[in-house]
């Protein structure tokens, strides 16, 4: 379903976090063996800007965002999906706090990895260095093509790239339930609620999408990836 890294802006990819599958049995063990499961309900923080780093966590399952925020505004940097990592950005031992906040969407459980334990196992296994930065570089690319459709793209535009990105990096379906409430979908757009519901209706009426209370069906692709791509 994927078309290309024009839409990517909710989300780094569809494909789970594969780093993990080149370590040895020891290392595997070692790394995990201190890990702990934490299952964080709809709507909780799992972590603030600023907080100390304690672990690198592995969404095992529920969806996560991460953002940043001050008094008045939210800017939704990315949609991290099961199996994918969380605070990365703060790997690097001069950086000891987290650069972004991130809250569960839905309910969510996280795995907590020891920072310590995997910042050791980066400076041991140089192949497993390679697969961090791989990742590092793959959320960079996706926040710089956020930041591009945010900067560039109208709302029509910003809204058809958000249900590209949904339904074909995220829920990886044509139809979906989406867990999202409109105040949270226009967090991820930019816009108002009012504009999303707009957007949304007239995208329904003109038959591209169908709405069914929290189910949306993509029903033409192509003009959907049109609207985006002329933004």
């Amino acid at each position: 379903m994927e078309k290309g890294n024009q839409y990517t802006s909710c989300c780094i990819g569809q494909h789970r976090c594969n780093c993990f599958n080149i370590l040895t049995k020891e290392e595997h063990d070692q790394l995990f063996s201190n890990s702990v499961l934490v299952k964080f309900d709809k709507q909780d923080i799992i972590y603030r800007q600023g907080g100390i780093v304690s672990s690198v966590m592995m969404v095992e399952s529920g969806l996560v965002k991460v953002f940043i925020e001050n008094e008045n505004n939210v800017l939704v940097l990315k949609i991290i999906t099961p199996g994918n990592l969380v605070g990365l950005t703060s790997l690097s031992e001069k950086n000891n706090t987290y650069q972004y906040s991130a809250r569960a969407y839905v309910d969510t459980v996280i795995r907590q990895i020891d920072i310590n334990d995997f910042r050791q196992l980066v400076k041991r296994n140089s192949t497993f260095a390679k697969e961090i930065i791989d990742i590092l570089n793959s959320n960079s690319i996706q926040i710089y093509n956020r930041f591009f459709c945010l900067a560039h793209k109208q709302s029509f535009g910003r809204l058809a790239d958000i249900l590209l990105c949904l339904s074909e990096r995220v829920f990886l379906e044509d139809e979906f339930e989406l867990p999202l409430s409109r105040k949270e979908l226009a967090e991820l757009t930019g816009l108002t609620s009012e504009t999303v519901i707009r957007i949304l209706k007239q995208f329904a009426e003109e038959g591209i999408i169908q709405l069914n209370k929290k189910k949306i069906l993509i029903k033409d692709f192509q003009v959907l990836r049109e609207i985006s791509e002329k933004g």
